[in-house]
C-alpha cells in the first residue's frame, strides 16, 4: 500500500499532467482551426500593440510550456507564465460575462479560476524552496 506521501505525489501529478494536457489542447485547437490571426485581431482592437504577435506568443507558449510541466522541467516558471496568460484572459473576456461558464450564464471566470488554483498548486509544489542556513 502506498504511503500518504506517494499518493499525495500521484494526486498532484495527475493535477500536473491534466492541467498542462487541457492548456496544450487550447493552444492546438486556437492553431489548426486558424484562430491565431483572428485572436491577434482581436487583441488589436483592445488596444494591444502587436496583436498578431502576442496571439502567436501565447500560442506557441501553450504548445510548448506544457509539455514542460508534463516533463517536469521549469514547472514553476512555466506554470507562472500561464497564470498570466489565463489571468489576462479572466480579466478581459470572462469577468465581464460573470462567474458561471455553462447553465446559469455563459463564458464565466469558473473554469479560468479552476486552472489557475491548480497551475498555482503545481507551481507551488515544484518551487525550489530555499531553507535559511542551507546550500
Amino acid at each position: 500500500m502506498p504511503t500518504d506521501t506517494a499518493r499525495t505525489a500521484a494526486a498532484l501529478d495527475a493535477v500536473r499532467i491534466a492541467v498542462a494536457a487541457l492548456i496544450w489542447i487550447h493552444g492546438a485547437a486556437r492553431l489548426w482551426s486558424g484562430g491565431v490571426e483572428p485572436f491577434g485581431g482581436w487583441l488589436d482592437s483592445q488596444g494591444f500593440p502587436f496583436g498578431v504577435q502576442q496571439a502567436w506568443a501565447v500560442t506557441i507558449y501553450e504548445l510548448i510550456a506544457p509539455l514542460f510541466i508534463i516533463a517536469r522541467r521549469f514547472v514553476t516558471l512555466a506554470c507562472l507564465g500561464h497564470i498570466f496568460i489565463l489571468s489576462a484572459g479572466l480579466v478581459l473576456v470572462h469577468a465581464p460575462a460573470g462567474w458561471f461558464v455553462v447553465g446559469l450564464g455563459r463564458n464565466g471566470v469558473e473554469y479560468s479560476v479552476l486552472l489557475i488554483t491548480c497551475l498555482i498548486a503545481v507551481a507551488w509544489a515544484h518551487w525550489q524552496w530555499q531553507m535559511p542556513g542551507k546550500a
